[in-house]
């Protein structure tokens, strides 16, 4: 983002609403112009921010931040979008209300917009793209819940499913179901098949998508990581040259350790789990698939093999974060450079 000063003829604090939103105007000296609500609708937005003078126009990261970002850049005025989960004078006030929450984002973006973590907002090219990786996630996880419930009912009739894989339930598992649960379950093998359906067309869509950012290719030469990781971290990231270096990526994505030292106490925390969470949880699940069995021999594996190796669920669960966080330091730095993927480089310069 670029550089902002600390003060500004004029700065707008709003608190986006489903239905309204709550504003508050101050000048260089914090007094409150004026403060109000308005309808959170385009046209409303644009009638108001076209009838204020150039100002700097804060808000939160939210559902609607995108396009009321593009509304008042388009009116001429400048957008702080403030990052409520580093923000926590917000989200943690014991008196919150949405005209307060509006007084606290104009007096901090007039005097102090630094402390209010602004972020860049993504394009809408990566908007849409991540709309489609959300829907089919959510269809996925629709789909995995009916097949758990329809794998519940079977083993409490003492009977089993397993090994059916959720692409193919649909076909092999009516042969298996109990005579008995047959029409109960029938209805449910029907909403199988239309959402299998579903996710081998949000498959078509992502592989397009991929075609489109010509970044996944590069991600693609890591094993364990397919089209919808590689689409996830490319518009997630979107410029690789944002970060200055590439072990900040793991940071950025929330899989370091948080740090809470005091004196001589330096406690061993969990990992933050700050940034985008599908991301994370791709990244993870790729890092489950290099530690298991069937991938290739690589650094990434052999590193998280030494983790595990001390023994324990404690270990096992370290050694898929670490994998993960590795992964996202390798997916970045194969973008910046552009480079080939070599699964045993280190292995093999230690060995020369």
């Amino acid at each position: 983002m670029t550089q902002l000063s600390n003060t500004f003829p004029r700065t707008i604090g709003m608190d986006l609403g489903i239905s309204k939103s709550a504003y508050c105007a101050v000048g260089p000296d914090r007094t409150r112009v004026e403060e109000g609500l308005i309808k959170t609708t385009k046209e409303a937005m644009e009638n108001y921010l076209r009838s204020q003078p150039a100002s700097r126009v804060v808000i939160e990261a939210s559902s609607p931040s995108h396009w009321v970002k593009a509304v008042a850049e388009s009116c001429g005025h400048e957008v702080v979008v403030s990052n409520p989960r580093e923000f926590r004078l917000i989200s943690e006030s014991h008196r919150k209300t949405d005209r307060k929450d509006a007084r606290i984002l104009a007096d901090f973006g007039q005097i102090r917009p630094d402390l209010l973590h602004p972020v860049n907002l993504r394009g809408q090219e990566s908007q849409l793209a991540r709309a489609t990786l959300a829907l089919r996630d959510h269809v996925v996880k629709q789909r995995t819940r009916i097949i758990n419930l329809i794998r519940s009912q079977v083993r409490n009739l003492g009977e089993s499913l397993d090994g059916c894989k959720a692409a193919t339930f649909h076909k092999t598992a009516p042969e298996r179901i109990p005579s008995v649960l047959e029409p109960i379950v029938a209805p449910l093998l029907e909403v199988l098949i239309k959402l299998t359906e579903s996710i081998a067309s949000y498959d078509k869509q992502v592989s397009r998508l991929c075609k489109q950012h010509e970044a996944t290719s590069i991600l693609l030469q890591v094993q364990g990581v397919g089209p919808v990781t590689a689409l996830s971290f490319v518009t997630t990231i979107e410029d690789p040259a944002r970060f200055a270096r590439s072990r900040d990526v793991g940071a950025y994505v929330g899989l370091v350790p948080k740090t809470r030292s005091s004196g001589s106490s330096s406690p061993e925390l969990r990992i933050s789990k700050r940034g985008d969470r599908q991301l994370r949880r791709l990244l993870v699940i790729a890092a489950t698939y290099v530690l298991g069995p069937r991938s290739e021999e690589s650094d990434l594996k052999r590193y998280g093999e030494k983790i595990r190796a001390r023994g324990g669920q404690t270990s096992r669960a370290k050694a898929r974060i670490a994998v993960a966080r590795k992964l996202s330091v390798l997916l970045h730095r194969l973008w910046i450079t552009g480079e080939d993927y070599e699964p045993l480089r280190n292995s093999q310069k230690s060995a020369a």
